[in-house]
């Protein structure tokens, strides 16, 4: 090979190694161990920068383990856990690595019982031995062999990390990597499944679900109510296209409601409060609207003043609430900002709508008025002078 050769292939070789990523290069099986440790089995996790490793024994259902997080720091703190009840940091058997007062890599265990742990040192649900913490070149690494049980050889992994301030641990951050930080790993089949790609997938029907539901038809069938039956054309068309509109958006309002259920029971010590109190409140309210329909009274009959306050006052109030639910749902589902700003295109353009509609209704009905009043008088004066038209 000619020098001019040489340099062409060292050139393309530099070029490789700057443009390819780093995340590329970071792989379990490229990492050796200082302690020349080997581990039979390993496995990259999608996020937080960081890697599992096992050496399972049958004989006596133990694990050998090793915990490591890339692009460690000195003042945060990590953990590795096994959570048989959850896919959260709740009810997880945690194994916690962080620097000491002294600046020392430390690791023991805490059990986790909710969501603004203490970190507080506690024996776990099954024995732990051999734990230590070692940090290099901003690499933690947790060591440990896990004395499993049965149902612990398959069960759901949970990795995390925060800040610490002093002694105290700070809650870690709920950004969209925190969040997907967890997932199923069997030691006996040497397998790691990611767990957000189902929990995932439900959400994001859920959020379907709910915004087209209360989102979007929920207001078109309250446009269609108010807005169509001033045109007598319309009459009684706007009726079945209401009933037709919001029996749709119930029906699958209440599809979305039980995903919302769904999601809520296969994350044990996951809580939104607020976004689950306006779910079963707007379930609630057109639960109601629902039966208001099977209920209406004639529209001559003396009560239906009384019901045309109560209808549209929770019609209102459900479709304030949904709106609100929705963009509670935006923040917790944290999707990506396009569909954020697409929900919010439609709202604005139903606003518009709803504007635009409102003054027009407004001008058929005054004119209607004044057409009416000019005929009463008109057929008030003929009577008194006795004058046909």
């Amino acid at each position: 090979m000619d020098k001019f050769s040489r340099t062409v292939v060292f050139s393309c070789v530099m070029l490789i190694s700057i443009c390819v990523p780093s995340s590329l290069a970071q792989t379990c099986r490229s990492y050796n161990f200082s302690s020349n440790q080997v581990f039979s089995t390993c496995s990259d996790l999608p996020v937080l920068s960081s890697f599992i490793y096992w050496n399972y024994h049958p004989s006596n259902q133990t694990a050998d383990i090793a915990f490591r997080k890339s692009g460690a720091s000195t003042t945060n703190w990590y953990v590795w856990s096994l959570n048989p009840t959850g896919q959260g940091m709740a009810g997880s058997q945690a194994l916690l690595a962080f620097h000491n007062s002294s600046g020392l890599p430390t690791a023991y265990t805490t059990p986790i019982r909710d969501l603004s742990p203490s970190m507080q040192k506690g024996d776990l649900s099954f024995p732990v031995s051999k734990l230590k913490a070692e940090y290099s070149s901003g690499e933690m690494i947790i060591f440990a062999t896990l004395h499993l049980t049965n149902s612990l050889i398959s069960t759901n992994q949970v990795w995390q990390e925060g800040a610490m301030s002093g002694n105290n641990f700070n809650i870690h951050s709920m950004d969209s990597a925190n969040k997907a930080s967890v997932g199923n790993i069997n030691f006996a089949t040497g397998t790691t499944v990611a767990g957000t790609a189902q929990t995932s997938s439900k959400k994001n029907v859920h959020g379907v679900l709910n915004a087209v539901s209360w989102g979007v038809l929920m207001p078109m069938g309250i446009m269609i109510a108010r807005y169509l039956k001033v045109f007598k054309v319309a009459n009684p068309a706007w009726f079945y296209l209401h009933v037709t509109c919001q029996s749709s958006a119930y029906i699958i309002g209440v599809a979305g409601w039980g995903t919302g259920l769904n999601l809520g029971s296969d994350s044990t010590g996951i809580e939104y409060s607020k976004h689950r109190n306006i779910g079963i409140i707007l379930f609630c309210f057109a639960t109601l609207q629902v039966f208001a329909l099977l209920l209406r009274p004639k529209p001559d009959h003396k009560y239906r003043l009384y019901w045309n306050i109560y209808h549209h006052s929770i019609g209102y109030a459900t479709i304030a609430l949904s709106i609100i639910n929705i963009y509670e749902g935006f923040d917790i589902l944290d999707p990506e900002k396009k569909w954020e700003k697409i929900y919010t295109g439609i709202i604005i353009f139903l606003g518009a709508v709803a504007a635009l509609l409102e003054v027009l209704t407004w001008i058929i009905v005054i004119r209607r008025k004044k057409t009416v009043n000019f005929n009463k008088h008109a057929n008030g004066t003929n009577g008194t002078n006795g004058y046909g038209a």
